[in-house]
């Protein structure tokens, strides 16, 4: 199997780059920590890369809006790379902060013709920061990181995690597409009703989404924070297994280059 090799690309505040280094080579990666000023300087590094990561954390203090600078810097600086990379059949995740900078830099989700993202990650509804560990379910066939998975059990940690979509056809679209690809559910896998099974309000419970190749998912859940069983709360009164649920993802996309 070729080795891919991974970018995990990092920005001031970003706090989750080592963490996520680790799973992709515990799934078989080789991972490389990169600064965004690196790429800025030198945006051609990127090209030696099968696959892209924006991990969590707060990158530039979540100043102004969390991910809001760093996906600026993508737009304004990085676009025809980073737009290049994306079409060479390569696979870009963005984990909670990630997801953040994937959505807002228009990455993820194309603006429309009059420059509107679709979709955006506002403020939790009850306004606060949330840390708990949420279930989820694979909702779509098309997203290459969650190919095989049906349930997850994550933690998740973030004040700006309310996915909002600008209109019903939006949402019907993206919906019929597979795209929003992960979902919040209750611990018996119906569609969570509320707080504290959808963390914070996200519209229609999701969790994840994709693009339209399944290639690019951004998800505010963290799997680099369950690889193993004893990273559970509840490891030993629980039995659980030794792998961590979260490893699956970092698997697959390394498994891409199989």
């Amino acid at each position: 199997m070729t080795t891919p090799k991974v970018l995990v690309l990092r920005a001031p505040g970003t706090n989750c780059d080592h963490e996520t280094s680790y799973a992709f080579e515990l799934a078989g990666g080789q991972a490389d920590r990169v600064h965004i000023n690196r790429v800025l300087e030198n945006p051609s590094l990127v090209e030696q890369y099968q696959i892209m990561c924006i991990p969590g954390g707060f990158s530039y203090g979540d100043d102004v809006a969390a991910g809001r600078i760093f996906a600026n810097q993508m737009r304004s600086h990085l676009a025809d790379v980073m737009n290049e990379f994306k079409s060479c059949d390569k696979l870009i995740l963005g984990i909670c902060n990630g997801f953040q900078v994937l959505i807002k830099s228009g990455l993820l989700l194309a603006d429309d013709a009059n420059g509107d993202p679709p979709a955006t990650l506002c403020w939790n509804n009850h306004g606060l920061y949330e840390d708990r560990w949420v279930h989820l379910q694979n909702s779509s066939d098309k997203c290459v990181f969650l190919r095989g998975v049906d349930r997850l059990y994550l933690p998740i940690a973030h004040a700006e995690g309310k996915f909002v979509m600008r209109s019903e056809e939006i949402a019907t679209q993206l919906q019929a597409n597979q795209q929003l690809a992960l979902k919040y559910v209750d611990a018996a896998g119906a569609p969570a009703s509320g707080f504290p099974d959808n963390p914070n309000g996200a519209q229609g419970n999701v969790a994840g989404v994709c693009d339209e190749s399944g290639r690019v998912f951004g998800l505010m859940p963290h799997p680099e924070r369950f690889l193993e069983g004893t990273q559970h709360p509840r490891w030993t009164r629980d039995g659980l297994q030794s792998e961590g649920d979260g490893l699956a993802l970092f698997r697959n996309a390394v498994e891409y280059f199989a």
